[in-house]
């Protein structure tokens, strides 16, 4: 194919300005795709972000599109608009394996929702890399390799969706498909400088992408948009959650959607926290979440400051919930694969004795792990009847927050989305700490959003207060790594790194690197975070510090 000089501005357009230029004529479909070829072939090799290309297919749906609109047809809401798709969805023609070797069958036919874009006009480019089971806030596996940060190479996109974060923050891609069970789009796009949505649970079918877990419903995983604009992620919404999933998945309920660009700021009530009492968040993470409050109030919203209830409560049955097989599901899935050292180390802490956990529980806490010692004792596997009463208590919990909310009268919740900005490679495995803001959502089935704000300034990357652990604690836990090997053959205690230690080390460097704010509001209410989102994102536009090109 002859080489066409496309234009720059093409791959930083977002995708609702490529609708407008492609209608009116202005560019073409096929003009846009290769434009955003060409920038994947250029930034991907040091990425390695999109592992599954589909560069000649997407060229030629992109003709077809153009001879479609020649011809004066009906032009859909996506019409020649390039984008990516989760590794875990199934795309006609393609493997989605997780990461997992032994899973090698290709898939027959779209997912339904990549079908619902694709009939939209969206032109698929590729599939994008993710984390071995989909179960890091890193994407790493031993199929696909490594993909890095496009803001800086020693850092991690985030997980699960993490390639896809990075290739739309990157400009190869203006709108990507991922999924989110415990903030898998959510923790990427804070990590990448771009934008997500998680929405409702049951909002989207999660039919046609490999299950997590099957038959585990106590936590649902929720597709979900990922763009460097708000208004994209609407766009995007508009053609996923139009009416019709019922027919072919009747767990949707038809709940319509509502536009965004009916609420009225003036008329909300929004809460918002800096510091869930499990990790204090870096400065410029607080600095953001107080400037977006500031910035709503300023339009006319009612904010304050608030306390949601016991998080440590919803940590702790999300992990209960999610664990309750002991890791059996899991390890089933995996076979004989070859198995991602951090997968590797949590599935055998996961599948310890319930009496063995609470010991290593107490020695984490002794070593500087608190959050550690208090999930611990919630992990592995349990009976049916304490999963129903875990069920139970879910249920009881989120009631008590809804009625929290009420009391008050808050239509929505800011925070952050991580406590710290793109974790060094490596470091996620002693920092769950950093995905406690997005994990109760999932666990309330809330709708929230993550929208970039800011960068790391100068001065701000940490104040943490620095502890070193003592020489009997490295000694404590030298002996009970001993025991578990003599138990379990292997290595399945938690690091000696303290979890402070890991976190500033996390934050020396990070100058520069993007920051986000998170939006969560009452179930079905996503016209709600959308439009606090895209509130927030007008402001931060304005400041010279808003991540838009990374230097990758």
């Amino acid at each position: 194919m002859d080489t066409v000089k496309i234009p720059s501005t093409i791959v930083g357009s977002s995708a609702t300005e490529i609708t407008q230029k492609i209608a009116a004529g202005e560019l073409s479909a096929s003009e846009v795709v290769e434009a955003h070829i060409q920038r994947i072939e250029e930034v991907n090799p040091r990425l390695n972000a999109v592992i599954i290309p589909l560069f000649e297919q997407a060229r030629s749906q992109a003709k077809a599109a153009d001879e479609a609109r020649s011809r004066g047809e009906t032009l859909g809401l996506l019409h020649g608009v390039p984008i990516t798709i989760k590794e875990s969805f199934d795309v006609a023609g393609t493997v989605s394996n997780m990461g997992i070797s032994a899973l090698s069958q290709t898939a027959k036919q779209d997912a339904p929702l990549v079908k619902r874009l694709q009939q939209a006009g969206a032109i698929i480019l590729g599939k994008t890399n993710v984390p071995q089971l989909l179960a890091s806030n890193e994407s790493d596996n031993p199929v696909y390799g490594r993909t890095v940060n496009p803001w800086n190479p020693e850092r991690s996109p985030g997980g699960s969706s993490g390639g896809e974060a990075a290739i739309i923050a990157a400009l190869g891609s203006c709108l990507g498909l991922g999924s989110d069970i415990g903030g898998s789009v959510r923790m990427p796009a804070h990590a990448c400088g771009i934008c997500s949505l998680k929405p409702t649970s049951s909002r989207l079918s999660m039919v046609g992408h490999v299950p997590l877990l099957p038959g585990q419903e106590a936590i649902l995983a929720q597709p979900g948009p990922m763009a460097r604009r708000v208004a994209d992620l609407n766009l995007a919404m508009k053609v996923l959650a139009a009416p019709g999933q019922e027919a072919f998945d009747p767990s949707i309920p038809p709940v319509p959607w509502r536009e965004p660009s009916d609420v009225k700021l003036e008329n909300l009530r929004i809460a918002f926290f800096t510091d869930n009492g499990i990790i204090t968040p870096s400065p410029a993470v607080r600095r953001a979440v107080r400037e977006a409050a500031l910035s709503l109030e300023k339009r006319g919203a009612i904010v304050e400051e608030w306390t949601p209830p016991d998080l440590l409560k919803a940590l702790q049955l999300y992990f209960q919930l999610y664990g309750a097989d002991g890791g059996v599901t899991s390890r089933r899935q995996l076979g004989n694969s070859k198995r991602h050292p951090q997968l590797k180390q949590s599935l055998q802490t996961v599948s310890l004795p319930k009496a063995l956990l609470k010991v290593i529980a107490a020695i984490s806490g002794f070593m500087g792990q608190p959050l550690i010692a208090k999930l611990l004792p919630y992990m592995g596997e349990v009976s049916v009847s304490e999963y129903w009463r875990t069920i139970d208590e879910r249920n009881r919990y989120r009631a008590v927050f809804v009625a929290a909310m009420e009391a008050k009268q808050f239509d929505a919740i800011l925070s952050p989305a991580c406590a710290l900005p793109a974790l060094t490679h490596g470091s996620s495995n002693y920092l769950v700490q950093d995905a406690t803001y997005t994990i109760p959502y999932n666990l309330l089935g809330m709708p929230a959003g993550v929208v970039a704000a800011t960068r790391v300034r100068p001065g701000e990357e940490s104040d943490r207060v620095r502890r070193s652990h003592s020489d009997e604690g490295a000694s404590a836990l030298l002996r009970l790594r001993s025991m578990v090997r003599k138990q379990q053959s292997a290595d399945r205690a938690p690091s000696k790194q303290l979890s402070e230690q890991t976190a500033s080390k996390v934050e020396q460097g990070s100058l520069g690197l993007p920051v986000s704010v998170q939006v969560a509001a009452r179930h079905w209410r996503e016209d709600i975070v959308l439009a606090v989102m895209a509130t927030i994102e007008e402001h931060f536009q304005l400041q010279p510090d808003y991540p838009t090109h990374p230097p990758v």
